[in-house]
């Protein structure tokens, strides 16, 4: 099958620092993905240049078989829905969740398009889907934290996207709503006709069951990627995290916990790489 996105040694170098060096990465029909790693390992580069935001050094980042740069970056990027908390500063408070639902058609904030009634149909449709159909009419700012992600999920999805990036969607939700949000986005995941997902997070708590694959990022490059049990081990986010990290799977979902190093017993000899001793330790 061709791969929904495709990226190549992609390489961003802003002055003299580096920011993304050799990234490789693809993402096939039927993949959901988690991109994974601390802050400053450059997840947000990595998705501001899949929407266009970031012009790449080098590389090559194709979508459905079509190269950015040889076609219309715009047209490429209605193939690819973002939903992210920066959007939610540039909705204006009394827009109704209708027609910000309908402004994800145009990849638009503050709608101002010329809206047909099909168009608000398939907005009913989809905030319907996504169990918030009640809330129409509803102002912005009225709208909790939980109703806007999923608000702006419903908007990303007017535009049929292939591929739908979640850019940290559980930021300033409390633990209930968290939870209620990963489980709506788990069921997404299982839908027939839902786009290929990321999920972009530092945290393994929110990785959901559906969630296939997972892109390992550290010091913006590829630590690991691949299947999810074969990425997702204690010994790759010890690295990816510069921790001594020990990684739980229960039923289906994840936790870390940090393993603080050893304090060495009081006067037992230290040996370094190599096997040669040193001075016993003191207090």
């Amino acid at each position: 099958m061709t791969p929904i996105l495709e990226v190549s040694n992609l390489r961003i170098t802003r002055g003299h620092t580096p920011i993304l060096r050799g990234i490789n990465w693809r993402v096939r029909p039927g993949e959901h993905w988690v991109i994974l790693g601390t802050n400053g390992s450059g997840k947000t580069s990595l998705l501001k240049s899949l929407t266009g935001f970031l012009s790449p050094t080098a590389g090559d980042i194709t979508v459905l078989g079509q190269r950015y740069g040889e076609s219309d970056w715009r047209d490429l990027r209605l193939k690819i829905g973002v939903v992210t908390s920066a959007f939610a500063a540039a909705i204006p408070p009394a827009e109704p969740a209708r027609d910000t639902v309908v402004s994800g058609k145009f990849a638009q904030l503050d709608l101002w398009h010329r809206v047909s009634a099909a168009d608000r149909r398939t907005a009913a449709q989809l905030l319907r889907w996504v169990g918030l159909g009640r809330l129409a009419t509803r102002e912005w700012a009225y709208l909790s934290q939980g109703e806007r992600q999923r608000i702006l999920i419903a908007r990303a999805l007017m535009a049929r996207p292939q591929l739908l990036i979640l850019d940290e969607p559980c930021a300033g939700l409390d633990p209930v709503s968290r939870e209620k949000f990963l489980q709506f986005v788990n069921q997404l995941a299982r839908h027939r006709r839902a786009p290929a997902l990321v999920l972009v997070t530092h945290h393994v708590e929110e990785i959901m069951p559906r969630f296939s694959h997972v892109l390992l990022l550290r010091r913006g490059r590829v630590l690991a990627a691949g299947p999810r049990r074969a990425v997702l081990t204690s010994a790759n986010l010890s690295a990816a995290f510069n921790a001594c990290l020990r990684l739980d799977v229960t039923r289906g979902r994840h936790r870390l916990e940090f393993v603080p190093a050893a304090r060495p017993r009081r006067g037992a000899p230290r040996v370094r790489p190599g096997g040669r001793k040193v001075r016993p330790y003191r207090s």
